[in-house]
């Protein structure tokens, strides 16, 4: 790959958990890979007082500890095109100071005007800082391309969610508005594309004519942790259908692109997202599970329930899981059930897309009218990334005693060391000006129009229960009533792809 063009990366909020994690590593693999621009300078901005040392010391400490780069060598050299600034993001008086920066390293290292925001700070600034560099003409196109990227949650509601957007178009072009959802940079979810795409075995069947259901999973282990405040004020709902894993619903629902350009992909990933059927109030009472996660003992050691972790409100009505069954009405899904649940203190860490193609129309095996039997293609998202196929097989001896069996393939097979971190791939994308994997305005607006209801509907009918499950279950038993087709349930994975069980070990 050509290297970008020469720029200056500015991260708001540099002094948080998200920057040393997950920004600077990421980063620093870049360099490694020689995919940086030749000409490039980082600035960490945040109201911490600290100088270019110290923050430097700090970025140093993450790179050695989250850093998947074998080759470490490199760090100090790197560390050299890192510096710090401390502001109050929040006045714009102070914003002179970093236009002052950034024209002094422009000079020094002759960088053009080339220059990402990326905001790595609390919602409450999402609109607050794009207006302050504004105000400041620090977005001013005329000596070279300004971007800013946001983090989700990009609004609470439909209507937070519209007032962020009108407050950003006013002073930027949604071309230069970078709304980044991680895990649209992940491999597998990117290979969702080639599959259908590349493949004639595959893109023939991907319809309502072969497809009986979809169903797509991403379940976590782990509670909130630490993050009570953060999840009260958030819910299952929000922090991951929303934007997550309907995005991923976009890509395996949309048409064929015109082109791989970015405008034509997200053109027909927004065209689903309009196109799922809305929920009226009734039916979010029958289509929409929300649970919470109860006290259980795992392995020998007590697991706290939602309510009791810090932060939390003891009566709280936040959802730590949430299902929903929805339909796509056009032309290719028209009748097609898709099936989204998402939820913590699960029995394993898993994301992966699930299609479930339509038995045959006659059985003549034994055991063909079984849910097994039905042939299903697993895109894993993490862990184990990879694809399996599932289909049946003859087993050896006399008669037709037919078992499903698994064609598979992991990217741990491939001659690679590593597979990239998402972030790599999206602040690459970023300094490239390639906004594919990047959520268009119009595609988040979609999103919130679809689940307003779910939520107003949650808000004010004190009918609609919040379902607990014990730490480490599967969920809320009612979840399985969702798919209604007999003998068919949800699939339950386990950490190794190839794996099928209830409960499976960590």
């Amino acid at each position: 790959m050509n290297r970008p063009e020469n720029q200056i990366l500015v991260i708001f909020g540099a002094s948080g958990d998200l920057t040393k994690r997950k920004l600077i590593p990421a980063l620093y693999s870049l360099e490694v890979l020689g995919l940086l621009p030749e000409k490039f300078a980082i600035i960490g901005v945040s109201r911490s007082g600290m100088n270019d040392e110290i923050f430097r010391e700090i970025i140093k400490d993450g790179l050695l500890k989250f850093s998947e780069e074998k080759d470490k060598s490199g760090i100090d050299a790197f560390l050299q095109k890192v510096s710090f600034l401390s502001i109050n993001a929040e006045d714009p008086a102070t914003y002179p100071q970093l236009s002052h920066k950034l024209s002094e390293l422009r000079q020094s290292l002759d960088i053009p005007g080339n220059t990402i925001y990326y905001l790595s700070t609390p919602p409450n600034l999402y609109g607050v800082i794009p207006r302050n560099l504004a105000q400041n003409l620090m977005n001013n196109p005329d000596d070279g391309w300004k971007r800013v990227i946001i983090e989700k949650p990009f609004g609470y509601d439909l209507q937070s969610a519209i007032d962020l957007n009108t407050s950003l178009l006013g002073s930027w072009q949604e071309d230069q508005i970078y709304r980044i959802d991680h895990y649209l940079g992940k491999e597998t979810v990117q290979n969702v594309l080639v599959t259908r795409f590349t493949n004639g075995i595959f893109e023939p069947l991907w319809n309502r004519n072969y497809v009986h259901h979809v169903e797509i999973t991403s379940a976590e282990s782990i509670g909130v942790e630490n993050r009570g405040p953060y999840y009260e004020g958030s819910g299952a709902l929000r922090d991951m259908i929303q934007n997550h894993l309907l995005q991923v619903v976009g890509l395996i629902a949309m048409e064929p692109p015109a082109s791989l350009n970015s405008d034509a992909i997200r053109n027909e990933t927004v065209k689903v997202l309009q196109s799922i059927r809305p929920y009226s109030p009734e039916e979010v009472v029958k289509s929409v599970i929300r649970g919470q996660y109860l006290a259980s003992t795992i392995k020998g050691e007590p697991i706290k329930g939602y309510r009791d972790e810090t932060g939390v409100d003891p009566h709280s009505k936040t959802e730590t899981y949430a299902a929903l069954k929805f339909y796509i009405d056009n032309w290719r899904w028209g009748g097609v059930p898709f099936y989204i649940r998402t939820g913590k203190r699960l029995p394993t860490r898993v994301s992966e897309a699930v299609i479930h193609f339509k038995p045959t129309p006659h059985y003549l095996f034994a055991g063909d009218r079984n849910n097994e039997s039905h042939n299903k293609l697993v895109i894993r998202i993490q862990p184990d990334e990879g694809m399996l196929l599932k289909f049946g097989m003859k087993m050896p001896g006399k008669g037709f005693d037919v078992h499903t069996v698994n064609m598979d393939f992991h990217y741990t097979d491939l001659s690679i060391d590593r597979i990239p971190d998402a972030y790599e791939r999206l602040l690459l994308d970023c300094m490239t000006g390639d906004s594919t994997l990047f959520a268009r305005g119009d595609a988040v607006m979609a999103t919130w129009k679809f689940l307003d209801p779910v939520l107003e509907a949650w808000k004010n009918n004190s009918c609609i229960p919040v379902l607990g499950y014990p730490a480490g279950t599967w969920g809320p038993e009612r979840a399985d009533d969702l798919i209604e087709e007999p003998n068919m349930t949800w699939r339950y994975p386990c950490k190794n792809l190839s794996d099928d069980g209830i409960y499976c070990e960590l």
